[in-house]
């Protein structure tokens, strides 16, 4: 090899073995280099038992897995490059031309409308039914319900629904079609993180979170995951993964791993700081209800009371409806620390306005507009400064 640009490409050196350090390497991998051709033919991925292509996982990928997995108290994970992608992967892994989806009516909007648009385009119907209501999802159970979609609490309002008789209504009706295709529930635990409660001791099947929230935590990557403890659906969903050549970065993977390490950390000191937000709102002039799952009066507390063990970073404050929308989208620009912009779960508190019966078919019992705040990693008493200034605006 005497040209330059052939000995550094084919250079032989490799460091010796035995480094460790607090962080995993970053594997960046499209192809991988099999030793003979032996192992090219017979190298298996999906047990994790070794490596053939970047988009089958590397080191950095599995060690994500394995970890999300751990959180979630599940066996095992696959992850996807955005939260959404985790959603449709699930949708695509188990629903066929002529099946049936329900939907809480209350969920992550871009769920309903990948239903209402991909789904529907490719013969698989959906419904939405009333997740504070297991009577209702029993009755929207029919011979084609294949997937139930699941949601703790629910999107912008935060109704935290009774899971386990969610879960126990999907059973009796498994139970009553013995030898047919059974109807799967998955759970968006994106909220819960996998701290707040454990997704599969309340009975559902498939737990997803959008790991762009909570396990990152720093509003500055995309990434989704799905985690179940039954190997079948797992290589169905692997498999489908697989096809759809879903794939996540190195360099991604790399930043939810470091936000792992603190995660239980910031979900505890912004539950803590919603909930001192969140009480002190529901006094406010101009308030009608804050909603909050761990809030007596918010939908469902008596649900999240029994079932989970804290409450995330997220509530919602319903206005007097003597408000009109410009007046509480002035409100809104009227904040300083709270911006505006969508998700949460980062260093930075946020807020959005929402016309909420827009986005729902069931009625929605308030008049007045709506804003969700997502409290970041701030100090309380600048965010409640900062929330002050702006009600006295509001209200003059």
């Amino acid at each position: 090899m005497s040209d330059l640009s052939t000995q550094l490409i084919h250079h032989p050196y490799r460091p010796p073995e035995g480094f460790d350090a607090v962080a995993p390497g970053v594997h960046k991998a499209s192809t991988v280099i099999f030793p003979h051709v032996q192992a090219l033919r017979t190298q298996e991925w999906k047990d994790k038992s070794g490596y053939t292509y970047g988009l089958h996982g590397t080191p950095t990928t599995f060690i994500l897995e394995e970890r999300i997995a751990t959180i979630e108290g599940g066996r095992f994970c696959v992850l996807a490059p955005s939260g959404l992608s985790a959603v449709s992967l699930v949708d695509m892994a188990f629903l066929r031309q002529g099946d049936e989806l329900l939907i809480p009516d209350n969920a992550y909007g871009p769920n309903k409308a990948f239903a209402s648009v991909e789904l529907a385009a490719w013969g698989i119907t959906h419904r939405y039914y009333d997740a504070q209501n297991p009577a209702d999802l029993a009755a929207k159970i029919s011979p084609a319900t294949r997937l139930v979609w699941l949601e703790a609490p629910g999107s912008i309002t935060l109704e935290f629904p009774d899971l386990p008789a969610l879960v126990a209504t999907v059973q009796q009706a498994n139970a009553a079609r013995e030898g047919e295709r059974p109807i799967l529930t998955a759970l968006d635990n994106t909220w819960g993180a996998g701290i707040a409660f454990n997704a599969f001791e309340l009975g559902a099947d498939m737990s997803m979170q959008a790991l762009t929230k909570y396990p990152s935590g720093g509003s500055d990557v995309l990434m989704g995951s799905v985690v179940t403890r039954d190997e079948a659906l797992h290589q169905q969903l692997l498999m489908t993964h697989m096809r759809l050549g879903l794939g996540v970065s190195g360099n991604d993977t790399e930043l939810v791993l470091r936000g792992l390490n603190t995660m239980a950390l910031r979900y505890q000191a912004q539950d803590t700081a919603t909930r001192a937000l969140a009480t002190w709102m529901q006094a406010q002039t101009g308030v009608v209800q804050v909603l909050h799952p761990a809030l007596p009066g918010s939908p469902g507390h008596a649900n999240w009371q029994r079932d989970a063990r804290a409450a995330a970073c997220l509530f919602s404050v319903v206005f007097d409806a003597r408000f009109n929308q410009t007046q509480i989208d002035a409100f809104c620009d009227q904040l300083e620390l709270f911006k505006l912009g969508w998700s949460w779960a980062g260093p930075i508190s946020l807020c959005a306005p929402y016309n909420v019966s827009s986005i729902r078919t069931h009625a929605w019992p308030h008049k007045g507009g709506l804003v969700r705040f997502a409290v970041g990693l701030e100090a309380v008493d600048d965010l409640r400064a900062d929330l002050a200034q702006a009600l006295a605006t509001l209200n003059a």
